[in-house]
């Protein structure tokens, strides 16, 4: 029973974050905002959804370790499984102007979790904080925005630029999307609760891997088909903000609502964190692209990671 209730919150999460996905991207599109800024914007957050669903269900029945695995763990298997995963179908090449000033923010972000957990436990003010440094961050992003190369608007045009939806059904895919994560997010945390006491590891592990993998499903799809598109500024640009959203707004706004008590050691997943997001920096940082021999170190990265966790948790 169990693993069906995790299956079906996996099923509702991917659902409800795709429709929210799309009808948040095209509402966007048709409001002026540029390709890269709904990309890092939009997209982002709404794929960063199921985490917030999950999250917030985890806090308030009773399962922190979960809800904090759950957004460590999605921001280590975005960078490593989903891109590697991308990178492999195709070598990634990325054509827009500030990605690559984006991705030591991403860092700055994933450093500031170090010292919040440090007193074993993430208060109101921490998250009022964190949601505070989106905002700036979000009007930075709009202050400064810049025309993006031709190639990079033919990119997202191809993959969200659904010019026949109206508004309305625009409007409602954003709703149903809201509705099916609620719902998917309660059945999968029950489901992995139950799970994680049946097989006798802790509700931390199968946060930073079960539950991690089930809301990072989102990413993983667009970003597959993304890659098979060769729009490499839309895979990045999505797991950048991706990972940005998921420490800003799921961290803050799951604190915010409830404070998140730190019940089972982190450091190991924080320093692992960090460890990936810097071979991604240091793969984009010297260059536009991500070969397949780096996608596949990610991937082999990412389960090792993950067998570790297993063997000695």
């Amino acid at each position: 029973m169990d693993f069906l209730l995790l299956i079906l919150g996996i099923g509702l999460l991917y659902a409800g974050g795709e429709g929210l996905v799309r009808g948040a991207a095209n509402l966007g599109r048709r409001l002026g905002l540029s390709p890269m800024i709904i990309g890092l914007t939009i997209v982002s957050m709404g794929t960063s959804s199921p985490e917030l669903a999950a999250s917030l269900v985890g806090v308030f029945q009773g399962a922190p370790a979960v809800a904090m695995g759950n957004i460590i763990g999605s921001n280590i298997a975005n960078l490593s499984l989903v891109l590697g995963i991308t990178g492999a179908i195709w070598p990634l090449t990325v054509a827009a102007r500030f990605i690559q000033r984006e991705v030591p923010f991403m860092l700055l972000t994933s450093a500031l979790v170090f010292p919040l957990v440090w007193d074993a436990q993430v208060s109101r003010l921490e998250g009022g904080l964190l949601l505070t440094i989106l905002v700036v961050y979000l009007m930075r992003l709009l202050w400064r925005r810049e025309p993006e190369k031709a190639e990079v608007s033919a990119e997202f045009d191809e993959a969200f630029g659904d010019r026949w939806r109206s508004v309305g059904i625009s409007l409602l895919l954003v709703i149903a999307g809201i509705g099916l994560l609620v719902a998917g997010a309660q059945a999968l945390i029950q489901g992995a609760v139950g799970l994680a006491r049946a097989l006798g590891v802790g509700e931390r592990v199968i946060g930073l891997t079960v539950v991690a993998f089930g809301t990072s499903l989102p990413e993983l799809a667009s970003s597959v088909v993304a890659a098979a598109r060769k729009e490499g500024d839309i895979v990045i640009g999505n797991l950048i903000g991706s990972n940005v959203f998921n420490i800003l707004f799921i961290l803050g706004a799951t604190a915010a609502a409830r404070p998140i008590s730190v019940v089972e050691p982190v450091w190991f997943d924080l320093i692992v964190m960090m460890l990936v997001s810097l071979v991604v920096w240091r793969c984009f940082g010297t260059g536009s692209r991500l070969s397949r021999v780096e996608a596949v170190g990610l991937v082999v990265g990412y389960w090792a990671y993950v067998l570790v966790l297993f063997i000695w948790h």
